[in-house]
């Protein structure tokens, strides 16, 4: 028990160590008692023990109290504390019998004092000792020290015993402590993680709904001004046309920016039906919608994504498809299913050779959320076809 007490031990201790001096005190005063009222031997002797007594409680004070509660305590001093408490209880004890009683508040100093092996060694002699001594000094009759050698005996082994199941007890407290503060540690440390993963994925939403929504829409307006500025000179009712379209690209991207911020559903979706904002959305980028099944209100993420990967896939056929490319997109309503296909006649591309950007990584990203697929056939001269296909989850029926 003497190991250097770890932060946690020592709060233990210092927590109930006012219990321990209150124990301490109650047994010396109760020793001190017995050995002021003793009729035997005389008062001399009597005086002269309680004087040793009196010994103890300075050096407890003064020592004992800093190693038992592991304040700076090293196993030299605590060892120097032990001795010299031994030696301060076996004069007296010697001296009169009764000062044995201080044992009671001895043996417990050992078990929290020392390791297992010393402690014994201690203990042994705090009940031993005295008795020995005592019968050395005074030669009573043999029947006298049978009798107190068999109650030395007899609280050795009581002592061994309690210190023991002590020594277990405070060990699976302090286990139990270590466990506790390992686990908070662990509690903290996940909390520390989650908190982190849920910036990270909060960022890659914003990242993706940027991407789709502000980032394409200030590409349209920066090619719509790249169009009005060929044709300002040469063609001005096509640069006032393109101009409308600017306008109501901008209008639409500060839809969508105030949208994002307040956390409400994409501008298309504010109020109305998929296919409608499909329609809104095709008619700004020149594409024809098809729409087929039983056309029914869905989960606002299943209907957010289905909107997100055209708008993706739109912005691609505007910017890779080429001149001339025309768009369709195909929104087909199936029991369990979302389907949704976006083909341009455009001039295609290898899907084999790695691309940069964030645009079909992020639609795919998309779809796995709600437990979709993204797939994108295409090839050299062969236009391109974006197909996502979410689940949609059935209505539970009630029975009858």
């Amino acid at each position: 028990m003497s190991e250097p007490a770890g932060p946690r031990e020592s709060n233990i201790w210092q927590r109930t160590f006012r219990l321990w001096d209150a124990y301490f005190a109650v047994v010396w005063l109760a020793t001190l008692v017995c050995v002021l009222g003793t009729a035997d031997p005389g008062w001399p002797l009597r005086v002269t023990g309680a004087g040793l007594l009196l010994l103890l409680v300075p050096w407890y004070v003064g020592v004992g109290r800093c190693v038992l509660t592991r304040e700076g305590a090293d196993e030299r001093r605590t060892l120097i504390y032990m001795a010299g408490a031994i030696v301060l209880f076996l004069a007296p004890a010697v001296l009169v019998g009764q000062t044995r009683l201080m044992t009671f508040a001895l043996v417990p100093q050992c078990f929290i004092c020392l390791r297992m092996r010393r402690a014994l060694v201690a203990v042994t002699v705090i009940n031993i000792a005295p008795v020995t001594g005592w019968a050395l000094l005074w030669r009573p009759p043999p029947q006298v020290v049978f009798h107190h050698a068999v109650f030395a005996v007899v609280t050795l082994v009581f002592s061994v015993a309690m210190g023991s199941w002590t020594v277990r007890i405070i060990e699976q407290s302090i286990g139990r402590a270590d466990l506790i503060a390992e686990l908070e540690a662990s509690r903290e440390e996940v909390a520390r993680l989650s908190a982190e993963r849920g910036a990270l994925t909060e960022r890659e939403r914003m990242s993706r709904e940027i991407h789709d929504t502000l980032a394409q829409g200030f590409t349209s307006v920066l090619m719509l001004v790249q169009a009005v500025d060929a044709e300002l000179e040469r063609d001005v009712p096509a640069a006032r046309r393109h101009l409308g379209l600017m306008e109501a690209a901008a209008r639409q991207n500060l839809a969508e920016a105030r949208a994002l911020v307040t956390g409400r559903a994409p501008a298309d979706l504010d109020g109305g039906s998929l296919p409608d904002a499909l329609r809104r959305l095709a008619a700004r980028h020149e594409a024809e919608v098809c729409v087929t099944g039983d056309v029914r209100p869905l989960p606002p993420g299943l209907e957010v994504v289905a909107l997100r990967s055209c708008q993706e896939a739109l912005s691609n056929v505007r910017r890779h498809a080429g001149p001339g490319a025309c768009a369709t997109v195909a929104l087909a309503y199936a029991p369990g299913s979302l389907s949704l296909a976006v083909r341009d006649t455009g001039c295609g591309f290898d899907p084999g050779v790695p691309r940069q950007g964030y645009g079909l990584r992020g639609l795919r990203a998309r779809a796995a959320e709600v437990r979709g697929t993204a797939e994108v056939a295409s090839g050299p001269g062969a236009g391109t076809t974006v197909t996502v296909l979410l689940p949609v989850p059935t209505p539970e029926r009630t029975p009858p």
